[in-house]
């Protein structure tokens, strides 16, 4: 089984096994679903469920024949295509700007409700949280 990236370059692991940066090949014995992980530095990370399906000369009784008695060996390679997509980061005025809100908002005890993935603004009503508790020395509070 090969897998190849676009860009290549990428750490490839199949069933939870580093098998190297691809373009990268790794031999298989059992046929079903394997788990293929794609990971590279600014890209997302991919995770496919690719099922492998055993070719017609392993269904019984020709997987006899072509295992035992057929004399030329018979290879069964697979390709795996997987497009990377490079990762979404938000532009730094954004993440200022977030920053500043954030900070803001904790001086003045008001928590918003966190964002949504990958949203940069809140986007849900904020949570008025009661003044800080003081503690004495010690740093237990009192009952």
């Amino acid at each position: 089984m090969m897998v190849r990236t676009n860009p290549p370059g990428a750490l490839v692991s199949v069933d939870n096994q580093i098998i190297g940066t691809s373009p990268a090949a790794s031999s298989f014995t059992f046929y079903g679903t394997r788990e293929i992980r794609v990971e590279r530095d600014g890209y997302r990370t991919e995770t496919i469920r690719q099922r492998i399906d055993p070719p017609w000369y392993q269904y019984p009784p020709l997987d006899f024949i072509t295992e035992t008695l057929w004399p030329l060996e018979i290879r069964d390679e697979r390709v795996i295509d997987v497009e990377l997509v490079p990762k979404e980061t938000a532009p730094v005025a954004a993440v200022v700007d977030r920053a500043q809100q954030l900070r803001e908002q904790s001086r003045s005890g008001v928590v918003p409700a966190p964002p949504a993935v990958g949203a940069v603004a809140p986007s849900g009503p904020a949570v008025v949280l009661p003044p800080p508790q003081q503690l004495p020395p010690g740093g237990m509070p009192l009952p």
